[in-house]
Protein backbone atom coordinates (compact mmCIF):
# COMPACT_ATOMS: atom_id res chain seq x y z
CA UNK A 1 0.00 0.00 0.00
CA UNK A 2 1.50 3.30 -1.05
CA UNK A 3 0.79 6.98 -1.15
CA UNK A 4 2.30 10.42 -1.26
CA UNK A 5 3.59 12.15 1.82
CA UNK A 6 2.37 15.69 2.29
CA UNK A 7 4.46 16.65 5.30
CA UNK A 8 7.49 14.48 4.74
CA UNK A 9 10.75 16.11 5.72
CA UNK A 10 12.46 17.19 2.49
CA UNK A 11 15.54 15.27 1.52
CA UNK A 12 18.77 17.18 1.99
CA UNK A 13 17.35 19.79 4.39
CA UNK A 14 19.54 20.16 7.45
CA UNK A 15 17.79 20.05 10.83
CA UNK A 16 17.79 23.63 12.21
CA UNK A 17 18.71 22.51 15.77
CA UNK A 18 17.13 25.72 17.02
CA UNK A 19 15.19 28.64 15.62
CA UNK A 20 11.58 27.58 15.12
CA UNK A 21 12.60 24.22 16.53
CA UNK A 22 12.28 25.65 20.04
CA UNK A 23 8.60 26.38 19.35
CA UNK A 24 8.22 22.80 18.11
CA UNK A 25 9.93 21.59 21.28
CA UNK A 26 7.50 23.58 23.43
CA UNK A 27 4.55 22.07 21.57
CA UNK A 28 6.00 18.59 22.01
CA UNK A 29 6.48 19.29 25.74
CA UNK A 30 2.77 20.17 26.12
CA UNK A 31 1.58 17.23 24.00
CA UNK A 32 3.75 14.75 25.92
CA UNK A 33 2.41 16.13 29.19
CA UNK A 34 -1.21 15.73 28.16
CA UNK A 35 -0.67 12.29 26.61
CA UNK A 36 1.04 10.63 29.57
CA UNK A 37 -0.45 12.56 32.50
CA UNK A 38 -4.09 12.71 31.43
CA UNK A 39 -4.88 8.98 31.89
CA UNK A 40 -3.58 9.23 35.48
CA UNK A 41 -5.12 12.64 36.21
CA UNK A 42 -8.71 11.54 35.43
CA UNK A 43 -8.45 9.02 38.29
CA UNK A 44 -9.33 11.83 40.75
CA UNK A 45 -12.89 11.71 39.36
CA UNK A 46 -13.31 7.98 39.92
CA UNK A 47 -15.08 8.19 43.30
CA UNK A 48 -17.65 10.62 41.90
CA UNK A 49 -18.23 8.35 38.91
CA UNK A 50 -18.67 5.36 41.23
CA UNK A 51 -21.27 7.27 43.23
CA UNK A 52 -23.02 8.59 40.09
CA UNK A 53 -23.37 5.28 38.25
CA UNK A 54 -23.32 2.83 41.18
CA UNK A 55 -20.25 0.91 39.95
CA UNK A 56 -17.04 -0.41 41.50
CA UNK A 57 -13.45 0.79 41.28
CA UNK A 58 -12.52 -1.86 38.73
CA UNK A 59 -15.20 -0.49 36.38
CA UNK A 60 -13.90 3.07 36.59
CA UNK A 61 -10.29 1.89 36.22
CA UNK A 62 -11.18 0.81 32.69
CA UNK A 63 -11.29 4.50 31.71
CA UNK A 64 -7.53 4.90 32.25
CA UNK A 65 -6.85 1.50 30.70
CA UNK A 66 -8.77 2.38 27.53
CA UNK A 67 -7.00 5.75 27.32
CA UNK A 68 -3.60 4.07 27.51
CA UNK A 69 -4.65 1.32 25.10
CA UNK A 70 -5.73 3.92 22.53
CA UNK A 71 -2.52 5.93 23.06
CA UNK A 72 -0.33 2.89 22.41
CA UNK A 73 -2.50 0.61 20.29
CA UNK A 74 -3.36 3.12 17.56
CA UNK A 75 0.31 3.63 16.70
CA UNK A 76 0.11 2.09 13.20
CA UNK A 77 -3.05 4.11 12.44
CA UNK A 78 -1.20 7.29 13.41
CA UNK A 79 1.72 6.28 11.20
CA UNK A 80 -0.59 5.80 8.22
CA UNK A 81 -2.30 9.16 8.81
CA UNK A 82 1.00 11.03 9.19
CA UNK A 83 2.51 9.44 6.08
CA UNK A 84 -0.63 10.26 4.11
CA UNK A 85 -1.70 13.71 5.34
CA UNK A 86 1.29 15.10 7.27
CA UNK A 87 1.91 15.91 10.93
CA UNK A 88 0.13 19.24 11.33
CA UNK A 89 -3.32 18.23 9.91
CA UNK A 90 -3.30 14.99 11.90
CA UNK A 91 -2.51 16.86 15.13
CA UNK A 92 -5.23 19.44 14.50
CA UNK A 93 -7.82 16.70 14.06
CA UNK A 94 -6.42 14.90 17.12
CA UNK A 95 -6.78 18.02 19.26
CA UNK A 96 -10.41 18.36 18.23
CA UNK A 97 -11.06 14.69 19.01
CA UNK A 98 -9.39 14.94 22.44
CA UNK A 99 -11.51 17.97 23.36
CA UNK A 100 -14.72 16.60 21.87
CA UNK A 101 -14.41 13.35 23.85
CA UNK A 102 -14.20 15.11 27.22
CA UNK A 103 -16.98 17.59 26.38
CA UNK A 104 -19.26 14.76 25.27
CA UNK A 105 -18.39 12.77 28.41
CA UNK A 106 -19.79 15.57 30.58
CA UNK A 107 -23.27 14.72 29.19
CA UNK A 108 -23.00 10.92 29.55
CA UNK A 109 -25.69 8.93 31.39
CA UNK A 110 -23.90 5.59 31.69
CA UNK A 111 -20.38 4.33 32.27
CA UNK A 112 -20.36 2.70 28.82
CA UNK A 113 -20.83 6.13 27.27
CA UNK A 114 -17.90 7.41 29.34
CA UNK A 115 -15.78 4.54 28.01
CA UNK A 116 -16.60 5.54 24.43
CA UNK A 117 -16.12 9.28 24.90
CA UNK A 118 -13.30 9.72 27.42
CA UNK A 119 -11.63 6.40 26.66
CA UNK A 120 -11.93 5.93 22.90
CA UNK A 121 -12.44 9.42 21.42
CA UNK A 122 -10.15 11.36 23.78
CA UNK A 123 -7.59 8.54 23.72
CA UNK A 124 -7.55 8.55 19.93
CA UNK A 125 -7.18 12.33 19.91
CA UNK A 126 -4.19 12.20 22.26
CA UNK A 127 -2.60 9.46 20.16
CA UNK A 128 -2.99 11.55 16.98
CA UNK A 129 -1.08 14.33 18.76
CA UNK A 130 1.62 12.42 20.58
CA UNK A 131 3.23 10.47 17.75
CA UNK A 132 3.33 13.30 15.14
CA UNK A 133 4.85 15.67 17.70
CA UNK A 134 7.78 13.28 18.21
CA UNK A 135 8.20 12.95 14.46
CA UNK A 136 8.40 16.75 14.07
CA UNK A 137 10.88 16.97 16.95
CA UNK A 138 13.04 14.42 15.16
CA UNK A 139 13.02 16.54 11.99
CA UNK A 140 13.91 19.81 13.70
CA UNK A 141 16.74 18.52 15.90
CA UNK A 142 19.80 16.47 15.07
CA UNK A 143 22.86 17.51 17.09
CA UNK A 144 20.71 18.67 20.01
CA UNK A 145 18.14 15.91 19.62
CA UNK A 146 18.96 14.01 22.86
CA UNK A 147 18.57 17.20 24.89
CA UNK A 148 15.36 18.05 23.00
CA UNK A 149 13.93 14.60 23.72
CA UNK A 150 14.79 14.95 27.40
CA UNK A 151 13.12 18.36 27.67
CA UNK A 152 10.02 17.16 25.80
CA UNK A 153 9.77 14.06 27.99
CA UNK A 154 9.81 16.27 31.09
CA UNK A 155 6.28 17.35 30.15
CA UNK A 156 4.92 14.09 31.57
CA UNK A 157 5.87 14.61 35.26
CA UNK A 158 5.28 18.38 35.09
CA UNK A 159 1.72 17.96 33.81
CA UNK A 160 1.05 15.09 36.22
CA UNK A 161 1.95 17.36 39.14
CA UNK A 162 -0.32 20.08 37.71
CA UNK A 163 -3.33 18.16 36.35
CA UNK A 164 -4.00 16.00 39.42
CA UNK A 165 -4.57 18.90 41.86
CA UNK A 166 -6.37 20.85 39.12
CA UNK A 167 -8.74 17.92 38.60
CA UNK A 168 -9.41 17.70 42.32
CA UNK A 169 -10.11 21.43 42.46
CA UNK A 170 -12.50 21.26 39.51
CA UNK A 171 -14.34 18.30 41.02
CA UNK A 172 -14.79 20.04 44.37
CA UNK A 173 -16.08 23.24 42.77
CA UNK A 174 -17.98 22.10 39.66
CA UNK A 175 -18.51 18.34 40.05
CA UNK A 176 -17.22 15.72 37.69
CA UNK A 177 -19.37 16.92 34.77
CA UNK A 178 -18.14 20.49 35.04
CA UNK A 179 -14.59 19.23 35.52
CA UNK A 180 -14.77 17.12 32.36
CA UNK A 181 -16.18 20.08 30.42
CA UNK A 182 -13.35 22.40 31.52
CA UNK A 183 -10.70 19.76 30.84
CA UNK A 184 -12.19 19.37 27.37
CA UNK A 185 -11.64 23.06 26.75
CA UNK A 186 -8.11 22.75 28.12
CA UNK A 187 -7.34 20.00 25.62
CA UNK A 188 -8.01 22.44 22.77
CA UNK A 189 -4.49 23.68 23.48
CA UNK A 190 -3.39 20.60 21.53
CA UNK A 191 -4.64 22.40 18.41
CA UNK A 192 -2.44 25.39 19.31
CA UNK A 193 0.54 23.05 19.61
CA UNK A 194 -0.38 21.52 16.26
CA UNK A 195 -0.24 24.96 14.65
CA UNK A 196 3.38 25.24 15.83
CA UNK A 197 4.40 22.15 13.83
CA UNK A 198 5.51 24.01 10.71
CA UNK A 199 6.87 21.58 8.12
CA UNK A 200 10.42 22.05 6.91
CA UNK A 201 10.68 23.27 3.31
CA UNK A 202 13.78 23.02 1.17
CA UNK A 203 14.88 26.40 -0.25
CA UNK A 204 14.41 26.57 -4.04
CA UNK A 205 15.90 29.03 -6.54
CA UNK A 206 13.45 31.40 -8.20
CA UNK A 207 11.58 29.71 -11.01
CA UNK A 208 12.92 26.26 -10.20
CA UNK A 209 10.36 23.44 -9.94
CA UNK A 210 9.78 21.95 -6.51
CA UNK A 211 11.48 18.69 -5.61
CA UNK A 212 9.66 15.53 -6.51
CA UNK A 213 8.94 13.48 -3.43
CA UNK A 214 9.17 9.75 -4.03
CA UNK A 215 6.09 7.74 -3.18
CA UNK A 216 6.46 5.70 -0.02
CA UNK A 217 4.42 3.21 1.90
CA UNK A 218 1.84 4.44 4.35
CA UNK A 219 3.10 1.89 6.88
CA UNK A 220 6.67 0.83 6.19
CA UNK A 221 6.94 -2.75 7.44
CA UNK A 222 10.47 -2.99 6.07
CA UNK A 223 11.70 -1.78 9.47
CA UNK A 224 11.32 -5.37 10.64
CA UNK A 225 14.26 -6.24 8.35
CA UNK A 226 16.44 -4.05 10.55
CA UNK A 227 17.89 -6.22 13.29
CA UNK A 228 18.41 -3.16 15.46
CA UNK A 229 14.72 -2.31 15.32
CA UNK A 230 13.64 -5.89 16.08
CA UNK A 231 15.92 -6.06 19.12
CA UNK A 232 14.74 -2.64 20.33
CA UNK A 233 11.05 -3.57 19.90
CA UNK A 234 11.51 -6.83 21.80
CA UNK A 235 13.38 -5.13 24.64
CA UNK A 236 10.88 -2.25 24.88
CA UNK A 237 7.92 -4.65 25.00
CA UNK A 238 9.47 -6.66 27.82
CA UNK A 239 10.41 -3.47 29.68
CA UNK A 240 6.86 -2.07 29.61
CA UNK A 241 5.61 -5.24 31.33
CA UNK A 242 7.24 -4.10 34.57
CA UNK A 243 8.05 -0.40 34.08
CA UNK A 244 4.67 0.99 35.14
CA UNK A 245 3.98 -1.51 37.93
CA UNK A 246 5.82 0.14 40.89
CA UNK A 247 4.12 3.57 40.55
CA UNK A 248 0.75 1.79 40.57
CA UNK A 249 1.41 -0.20 43.74
CA UNK A 250 3.86 1.91 45.77
CA UNK A 251 1.11 3.86 47.58
CA UNK A 252 -0.74 0.69 48.51
CA UNK A 253 2.57 -0.86 49.55
CA UNK A 254 3.15 2.06 51.96
CA UNK A 255 -0.36 1.77 53.38
CA UNK A 256 0.20 -1.95 53.92
CA UNK A 257 3.23 -1.03 56.04
CA UNK A 258 1.01 1.19 58.20
CA UNK A 259 1.94 4.55 56.66
CA UNK A 260 -0.83 7.24 56.85
CA UNK A 261 -2.69 7.98 53.64
CA UNK A 262 -1.32 11.50 53.17
CA UNK A 263 2.28 10.38 53.58
CA UNK A 264 1.70 7.43 51.30
CA UNK A 265 0.31 9.67 48.55
CA UNK A 266 3.31 11.99 48.96
CA UNK A 267 5.54 9.21 47.62
CA UNK A 268 4.24 9.83 44.09
CA UNK A 269 4.97 13.54 44.49
CA UNK A 270 8.56 12.72 45.37
CA UNK A 271 8.84 10.38 42.42
CA UNK A 272 7.39 12.96 40.02
CA UNK A 273 9.58 15.78 41.33
CA UNK A 274 12.76 13.75 40.80
CA UNK A 275 11.50 12.67 37.37
CA UNK A 276 11.12 16.32 36.27
CA UNK A 277 14.85 16.94 36.63
CA UNK A 278 16.06 13.47 35.65
CA UNK A 279 14.69 13.60 32.10
CA UNK A 280 16.37 16.83 30.88
CA UNK A 281 19.59 15.85 32.66
CA UNK A 282 19.64 12.45 30.95
CA UNK A 283 18.97 14.11 27.60
CA UNK A 284 21.80 16.61 28.12
CA UNK A 285 24.27 13.87 29.09
CA UNK A 286 23.26 11.74 26.09
CA UNK A 287 23.85 14.70 23.78
CA UNK A 288 27.51 15.00 24.77
CA UNK A 289 29.84 14.29 21.88
CA UNK A 290 31.63 11.41 23.57
CA UNK A 291 28.47 9.85 25.01
CA UNK A 292 26.02 9.99 22.10
CA UNK A 293 27.57 7.14 20.05
CA UNK A 294 26.87 4.88 23.03
CA UNK A 295 23.25 5.97 23.62
CA UNK A 296 21.99 2.40 23.15
CA UNK A 297 24.24 1.18 25.96
CA UNK A 298 23.20 4.12 28.14
CA UNK A 299 19.54 3.20 27.56
CA UNK A 300 20.33 -0.39 28.51
CA UNK A 301 22.01 0.87 31.70
CA UNK A 302 18.93 2.99 32.50
CA UNK A 303 16.70 -0.09 32.23
CA UNK A 304 19.13 -2.13 34.34
CA UNK A 305 19.19 0.65 36.95
CA UNK A 306 15.39 0.74 37.00
CA UNK A 307 15.06 -3.02 37.39
CA UNK A 308 17.71 -3.13 40.11
CA UNK A 309 15.86 -0.34 41.93
CA UNK A 310 12.67 -2.42 41.86
CA UNK A 311 14.48 -5.39 43.38
CA UNK A 312 16.00 -3.30 46.16
CA UNK A 313 12.66 -1.56 46.75
CA UNK A 314 11.11 -4.92 47.57
CA UNK A 315 13.27 -5.01 50.71
CA UNK A 316 11.88 -1.72 52.10
CA UNK A 317 10.30 -2.23 55.50
CA UNK A 318 9.38 1.33 56.52
CA UNK A 319 8.45 4.73 55.08
CA UNK A 320 12.07 5.91 54.89
CA UNK A 321 13.00 2.95 52.75
CA UNK A 322 10.15 3.70 50.34
CA UNK A 323 11.24 7.36 50.12
CA UNK A 324 14.74 6.26 49.10
CA UNK A 325 13.20 3.83 46.61
CA UNK A 326 11.08 6.59 45.03
CA UNK A 327 14.12 8.87 44.69
CA UNK A 328 16.18 6.28 42.82
CA UNK A 329 13.16 5.04 40.87
CA UNK A 330 12.46 8.63 39.76
CA UNK A 331 16.04 8.96 38.49
CA UNK A 332 15.99 5.68 36.56
CA UNK A 333 12.42 6.22 35.32
CA UNK A 334 13.38 9.67 34.03
CA UNK A 335 16.43 8.25 32.24
CA UNK A 336 14.28 5.63 30.51
CA UNK A 337 11.67 8.22 29.53
CA UNK A 338 14.28 10.57 28.06
CA UNK A 339 16.17 7.91 26.10
CA UNK A 340 13.56 5.50 24.75
CA UNK A 341 12.54 7.50 21.66
CA UNK A 342 15.99 9.03 21.16
CA UNK A 343 17.46 5.53 20.79
CA UNK A 344 14.68 4.51 18.38
CA UNK A 345 15.38 7.60 16.25
CA UNK A 346 19.07 6.74 16.19
CA UNK A 347 18.37 3.14 15.12
CA UNK A 348 15.88 3.61 12.28
CA UNK A 349 16.61 7.17 11.10
CA UNK A 350 14.31 10.04 10.21
CA UNK A 351 12.48 8.61 7.19
CA UNK A 352 11.37 5.37 8.85
CA UNK A 353 10.71 6.80 12.30
CA UNK A 354 7.02 7.54 11.66
CA UNK A 355 6.34 3.87 10.89
CA UNK A 356 8.75 2.49 13.48
CA UNK A 357 7.26 4.38 16.43
CA UNK A 358 3.74 3.30 15.46
CA UNK A 359 4.71 -0.36 15.38
CA UNK A 360 6.65 -0.11 18.65
CA UNK A 361 3.71 1.55 20.41
CA UNK A 362 1.40 -1.20 19.14
CA UNK A 363 3.66 -3.88 20.64
CA UNK A 364 3.92 -1.94 23.88
CA UNK A 365 0.13 -1.61 24.05
CA UNK A 366 -0.19 -5.33 24.68
CA UNK A 367 2.41 -5.15 27.44
CA UNK A 368 0.72 -2.11 29.03
CA UNK A 369 -2.55 -4.01 29.27
CA UNK A 370 -0.86 -7.15 30.63
CA UNK A 371 1.72 -5.69 33.04
CA UNK A 372 -0.24 -4.00 35.89
CA UNK A 373 -3.11 -6.56 35.86
CA UNK A 374 -0.61 -9.41 36.11
CA UNK A 375 0.95 -7.69 39.11
CA UNK A 376 -2.50 -7.32 40.63
CA UNK A 377 -3.24 -11.01 40.17
CA UNK A 378 0.06 -11.92 41.80
CA UNK A 379 -0.84 -9.67 44.71
CA UNK A 380 -4.29 -11.23 45.03
CA UNK A 381 -2.76 -14.70 45.10
CA UNK A 382 0.07 -13.98 47.56
CA UNK A 383 -0.95 -10.76 49.40
CA UNK A 384 2.77 -9.87 49.43
CA UNK A 385 3.79 -6.61 47.75
CA UNK A 386 7.46 -7.61 47.67
CA UNK A 387 6.70 -10.29 45.06
CA UNK A 388 5.10 -7.68 42.78
CA UNK A 389 8.22 -5.50 42.90
CA UNK A 390 10.49 -8.50 42.36
CA UNK A 391 8.49 -9.56 39.29
CA UNK A 392 8.63 -6.03 37.85
CA UNK A 393 12.37 -5.83 38.51
CA UNK A 394 13.06 -9.14 36.79
CA UNK A 395 11.08 -8.06 33.71
CA UNK A 396 12.92 -4.75 33.36
CA UNK A 397 16.31 -6.38 34.00
CA UNK A 398 15.54 -8.95 31.29
CA UNK A 399 14.76 -6.18 28.81
CA UNK A 400 18.08 -4.45 29.54
CA UNK A 401 19.97 -7.68 28.90
CA UNK A 402 18.07 -8.29 25.65
CA UNK A 403 19.01 -4.83 24.37
CA UNK A 404 22.61 -4.99 25.59
CA UNK A 405 23.43 -8.47 24.33
CA UNK A 406 21.44 -8.06 21.11
CA UNK A 407 23.22 -4.81 20.29
CA UNK A 408 26.64 -6.19 21.21
CA UNK A 409 26.44 -9.47 19.29
CA UNK A 410 23.95 -8.79 16.47
CA UNK A 411 24.12 -5.19 15.28
CA UNK A 412 27.65 -4.03 15.89
CA UNK A 413 29.02 -2.36 12.75
CA UNK A 414 32.33 -3.09 11.12
CA UNK A 415 35.08 -0.55 11.70
CA UNK A 416 34.44 2.31 9.32
CA UNK A 417 38.14 2.97 8.82
CA UNK A 418 38.42 0.05 6.41
CA UNK A 419 35.54 1.22 4.23
CA UNK A 420 37.34 4.13 2.49
CA UNK A 421 40.29 1.87 1.71
CA UNK A 422 37.99 -0.72 0.20
CA UNK A 423 36.21 1.96 -1.83
CA UNK A 424 39.53 3.38 -3.05
CA UNK A 425 40.85 -0.01 -4.09
CA UNK A 426 37.58 -0.74 -5.87
CA UNK A 427 37.76 2.57 -7.73
CA UNK A 428 41.37 1.95 -8.73
CA UNK A 429 40.46 -1.50 -9.97
CA UNK A 430 37.62 -0.13 -12.12
CA UNK A 431 39.57 2.75 -13.61
CA UNK A 432 42.92 1.02 -14.01
CA UNK A 433 43.54 0.34 -17.71
CA UNK A 434 43.83 -3.33 -18.57
CA UNK A 435 47.41 -4.44 -19.06
CA UNK A 436 46.77 -7.64 -20.91
CA UNK A 437 44.71 -6.17 -23.77
CA UNK A 438 46.54 -5.06 -26.91
CA UNK A 439 45.01 -2.46 -29.22
CA UNK A 440 45.84 -2.63 -32.93
CA UNK A 441 46.74 0.85 -34.27
CA UNK A 442 45.14 0.07 -37.64
CA UNK A 443 41.80 -0.65 -36.01
CA UNK A 444 41.94 2.66 -34.15
CA UNK A 445 42.76 4.56 -37.34
CA UNK A 446 39.90 2.85 -39.20
CA UNK A 447 37.50 3.70 -36.33
CA UNK A 448 38.48 7.37 -36.32
CA UNK A 449 38.00 7.66 -40.06
CA UNK A 450 34.67 5.88 -40.00
CA UNK A 451 33.09 7.92 -37.15
CA UNK A 452 34.79 11.27 -36.73
CA UNK A 453 31.72 12.78 -35.09
CA UNK A 454 29.08 11.48 -32.73
CA UNK A 455 25.96 13.38 -31.56
CA UNK A 456 27.38 16.65 -32.87
CA UNK A 457 30.60 16.46 -30.82
CA UNK A 458 34.01 15.88 -32.40
CA UNK A 459 35.91 13.03 -30.80
CA UNK A 460 39.55 14.02 -30.50
CA UNK A 461 41.33 11.09 -28.88
CA UNK A 462 41.20 7.33 -29.22
CA UNK A 463 40.88 6.99 -25.45
CA UNK A 464 37.65 8.99 -25.28
CA UNK A 465 36.30 7.26 -28.38
CA UNK A 466 36.90 3.73 -27.24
Amino acid sequence: MGGAVVDEGPTGVKAPDGGWGWAVLFGCFVITGFSYAFPKAVSVFFKELMREFGIGYSDTAWISSILLAMLYGTGPLCSVCVNRFGCRPVMLVGGLFASLGMVAASFCRSIIQVYLTTGVITGLGLALNFQPSLIMLNRYFNKRRPMANGLAAAGSPVFLCALSPLGQLLQDRYGWRGGFLILGGLLLNCCVCAALMRPLVAPQPAGAPGPQRPARRLLDLSVFRDRGFVIYAAAASIMVLGLFVPPVFVVSYAKDLGVPDTQAAFLLTILGFIDIFARPTAGFITGLKKVRPYSVYLFSFAMFFNGFTDLTGSTASDYGGLVVFCIFFGISYGMVGALQFEVLMAIVGTHKFSSAIGLVLLLEAVAVLVGPPSGGKLLDATHVYQYVFILAGIEVLTSSLVLLLGNFFCIRKRPEASQPEEATSEAERLHKPPTDVRVDSREVEHFLKAEPEKNGEVVHTPETSV
